[in-house]
Formats: C-alpha cells, structure tokens, sequence
C-alpha cells in the first residue's frame, strides 16, 4: 500500500509501503541481511554512487528493511522522509552534529534526558557550541533567549522525567521567526498523541528502543522531517559524524512494533490514568504530575496538543528520597529499570539513574526532585499494576507519618 492520508493511523502503521504480491506473497516484509549490493555494471554502481538514480550500495546509507521503516515513521508522523539510527542519542547527536558548527547556538529547555543533556553540556559545548537554557513552559523566555547565532531550539514533550510539556506550536512560530530549526524529542507521546511536524516542527527524534520497539528487545533511533534535511543528516550526521546506522534485524523488530504501536499506547494511557488517580489519593504521595490530571499545571495545554496522555508518570513520595527507595524495593510485579514504553511496568530513581549526569545544584535548578520517582506504566492487567503499587506504598512509615 502506497502512502494514503485517507487510511487511518494504524492501518497506515501496518500496511504502508509493502505489498507482499511484490516479494513472493510474503505477508510480513523481507529481512535484508546484507552490508553491500551488487552492482549490473561500473555505469549503474556510479550513477547510484553519484544520486543520479535510486538504489543501495552500502547499508551504512540504506538498506531495504531500513527502507521501509523510514517510509512509515515519516508517514506517521506527517514528515517528508525518515532515517533510522542505532539508538536516540545516535537520532539525537547525527541531527546536531549536522545543524551546528562552531559558534552557534542552541536553545534547549530546562528538563532533558540525562544523556541528552550530558551531550550538550560536555559535548558540543566542548566543541564551541553555546548551550542557552530556557523555561519552555513560558513562550517569551525562549523569545527573550533567541540571538542571531541561535540555529536550533530543542525540547522534549512531555519532558523525561518531570513531564513538563512544552506548547509546540507557540514554539516553533517564535523559532522560524528568527531562522532557528525546531527539534522535538517525541519519545514519551508518540506519533500517536502528538506530531509535532504538523504543529510547526522541523525535526523530531525518537528512542524507538521505547514505544516505537514497545518490547524492550532492541535498541534504536528515528529522525523524521523534511526530504532535505533528512538527505543531509544521512550523509553528514550519520555517514560521517557517528556513524549510527541501525542494523537491519533492529530495523525489522521496530517495523513489528509500529504494527500495534496504536493499540499498546492506548493501553498504556488508560493504565496511567487509573494509576495516576491512585496516587493522587495516596496519603503516602505528596505530589503526582502526570498530564491527564485536572492538578497538572499544564492540563488544559494537554488537552490542546494531546488526545491522550502517555503512559509515563512522575511522582514523589511525602517522605522525601529515602521513603521513595523504600518503596520500590519492596514491589514485587513492577520491575526497576530505567528503560521506557515496554510491555511491562517499570519504575526507577532519576536522580540516581536516568538523571545523574545532572549535579545535584542542576537536578534543582533544572526542576528534578531528589525524591522524583519515574513510573513508565506497562500493559499489565491494571488490578495487578495498582495491587503491586498498594502493597509497597503503605510500607512507607515516613511517608505515612509526614
């Protein structure tokens, strides 16, 4: 099937791109496990070489499987084109690295993905790239932060971990007033809650390790956005600065994923909501920010940008750290681990793990909590999701007694 805006999201997600009449009657797409390409002579293999015709020579630049992959995740979030990378920083820094030259700057919002955040602070910054950081819940600071070197205004929404979400459209209207490209991490929503593209984005980046693979069996990275942009990344970012090309079984175990991303991501989002209202009525919770809450600060902005709310919770404990790790040694069902998206429940401490890149002065200044608890809410049945939570939760004698 052939990109058809009329065909809904998931079916999109199943059938595009791929006919299985064209590949012996295969229904599910063939794994090309090659790392070169043959060539029917010198006059084909430089014409592919030089762009003049379409083709693969070396799966480092493309790949089949590769291929269609990025077709799909472009389509799905209503970008040009796409490009599969090995992880989400491999996504993150091939961008970066293409965009920013010695002397720029970025704008970035105040809460980032540890990783991400260490790579700007010690990794471009090291490379004369000024880092501007910026409250992005407020429209006008990142309009009182914009210069005439800053090249890109970057921002994660829901942010990882705190869940501050970040008004797109607001954003990218102030960026491409003043020349600067949008990238937006959309790891935690989805294609499926928001695409950011169509509100004003130039790129986004996923971790497709997280909901995309949605099996925690693999790692990778997506970049969606114009044709351009996206030839440039290829050939500059990935061919030649990182070298972050996904393999081609990842490629193939992300493309299954994409076929139930829909159906597992509203799973997810009424998971986390049942959760979120258990916590919130806690005596042992002091503080729930999840975007589906009527308490969330940015709720009605939620509603605007986002038609469901994820299946990530932050939370804190009444008493503090100490009560926070008491708690999640004592669940049993619930895993700790610091990945996200996967069909089980996880939970983990940003503050020693995610987010320990950041000092402790940088958690507070860039709003993580020392007592912050990241839930990713699986696709378990929600009685033994809240069953586990219960029975850990009133354990907490501090908590309790605060």
């Amino acid at each position: 099937m052939a990109s058809n805006k009329s065909a809904g999201f998931a079916t999109r997600a199943i059938h595009l791109g791929y006919n299985p009449n064209d590949h012996e009657g295969a229904l599910t797409p063939p794994l090309h496990l090659t790392s070169t390409f043959t060539f029917e002579n010198v006059d084909q293999g430089a014409a592919i070489f030089a762009g003049e015709r379409p083709g693969y020579f070396y799966s480092r630049i493309s790949n089949p499987t590769l291929d269609l992959l990025e077709r799909r995740c472009a389509d799905l979030e209503g970008a040009e084109a796409g490009l599969a990378l090995a992880s989400g920083m491999g996504a993150i820094t091939s961008v970066l690295w293409t965009f920013l030259v010695p002397g720029d700057e970025i704008i970035t919002d105040k809460t980032l993905y540890g990783c991400t955040f260490a790579y700007m602070r010690t990794g471009l910054a090291r490379f004369g790239i000024k880092i501007t950081y910026a409250d992005m819940t407020d429209p006008q600071a990142v309009e009182a932060a914009m210069s005439d070197k800053t090249r890109i205004v970057y921002f994660e929404t829901p942010a990882n971990p705190n869940m501050r979400l970040v008004d797109i459209a607001a954003i990218s209207k102030i960026a491409k007033a003043r020349g600067a490209k949008v990238v937006v991490d959309n790891t935690y929503a989805t294609p499926v809650l928001t695409r950011p593209i169509e509100l004003g984005a130039d790129i986004v980046v996923h971790s497709a390790t997280k909901y995309m693979g949605g099996h925690g069996d693999l790692v990778g990275g997506i970049a969606v956005g114009s044709a351009e942009d996206m030839t440039q990344v290829r050939l500059v970012g990935m061919k030649d600065m990182t070298g972050a090309v996904m393999a081609p079984f990842n490629a193939m175990l992300v493309l299954r994923g994409l076929k139930t991303l829909k159906l597992r991501v509203e799973r997810h989002c009424e998971n986390a909501m049942i959760v979120a209202k258990m916590l919130e009525a806690h005596p042992a919770v002091g503080r729930v920010y999840f975007p589906g809450l009527a308490s969330f600060p940015q709720h009605e902005l939620a509603l605007r940008q986002m038609p469901g709310f994820g299946g990530m919770i932050a939370f804190e404990l009444k008493g503090g750290h100490d009560a926070g790790r008491t708690m999640m040694d004592r669940l049993n069902m619930i895993h700790r681990a610091v990945s996200l998206g996967d069909t089980e429940t996880l939970i983990q401490h940003p503050a020693s793990m995610t987010h320990s890149t950041y000092t402790p002065e940088e958690r507070a200044a860039h709003g993580i909590s020392e007592g912050l608890i990241r839930l990713s809410v699986g696709l378990e049945d929600i009685e033994d999701i809240i069953a586990d939570l219960e029975q850990a939760l009133p354990n907490v004698p501090s908590a309790l007694a605060a």
